[in-house]
């Protein structure tokens, strides 16, 4: 999950996600809007009877904010909650398995704040099964062919890589970032990525207090895309002030054509 908005849990249970494959937390940064639905969330985690251990990535005051919090009120604890503080001034490796890594992405808001680059970790080539067949080759060289080894049969022929395999589907890569000023090193770090998922609070009409606020418009959002090359940008995180949410992306498409608008319970499709 990345952020923790108040009706987190409303929002699970509306997408009929499982609250036990929940594991780790991303937290961007500490304004209300973004971490004030973790106390909840963890104290009906800890009356469902969880004991899975739950992880959260976030800037180094959450825990002291949070941990007097959960003595209180959940003192009689049935799971353990770790955290992972990171730094905010500079991109960072918080999280890696072995099919996807996570990295900050430093933004510039009111307070230290961070977006996350998911990119997947290249799979292995597929064998074809006809080609295991043909040549009875051996359960114990399978991985070595799926990483790139040829075949040499029992005769002595070398059978190349490329005719038993086929190549693993492109890896994907998402970026959040939310809350921020639109900024250049953002563009960078995110470059090519299949979705952008970018704040885009303001309209032109609200240039100015998107710079007093430290938060983006919708043009400077599609700017920074466009900038990127990116595949998809995202658009969220609006004001209250718009009651139809076209003219934001109406402003986005003028600048970067493949944008949609972020909207709550739905899939997003990347290529």
């Amino acid at each position: 999950m990345i952020d923790c908005g108040e009706s987190a849990q409303l929002q699970f249970r509306k997408c009929k996600l499982k609250f036990s494959r929940l594991n780790h937390i991303f937290i961007s940064h500490l304004h209300g809007d973004h971490c004030f639905g973790l106390p909840g969330l963890i104290s009906s985690l800890n009356l469902l009877g969880r004991t899975a251990e739950l992880h959260i990535h976030a800037p180094h005051e959450l825990e002291g904010l949070l941990t007097p919090w959960l003595n209180f009120f959940c003192h009689q604890m049935t799971f353990e909650v770790i955290f992972h503080p990171f730094d905010t001034k500079q991109p960072q490796l918080i999280y890696e398995d072995r099919s996807l890594t996570v990295t900050t992405i430093p933004l510039k808001h009111r307070m230290p704040s961070c977006g996350f680059l998911f990119a997947e970790k290249q799979r292995p080539a597929h064998i074809i099964r006809e080609m295991i067949d043909r040549y009875n080759i051996p359960l114990y060289e399978i991985n070595r062919i799926k990483n790139g080894a040829d075949y040499q049969t029992p005769d002595g022929e070398c059978i190349p890589n490329a005719q038993l395999t086929i190549p693993a589907n492109p890896i994907r890569r998402y970026a959040y970032c939310s809350d921020t000023l639109p900024l250049a090193s953002v563009a960078e770090q995110v470059k090519g990525v299949n979705l952008l998922f970018h704040e885009a609070t303001f309209a032109d009409d609200g240039e100015g207090r998107a710079r007093e606020t430290y938060h983006t418009t919708a043009r400077q959002a599609a700017k920074l895309a466009k900038d990127a090359g990116v595949k998809k940008l995202l658009i969220g995180h609006f004001s209250a002030r718009y009651d139809d949410e076209q003219v934001l992306l109406t402003e986005a498409k003028s600048i970067f054509e493949h944008t949609q608008l972020a909207r709550e319970i739905n899939f997003y499709s990347v290529d």
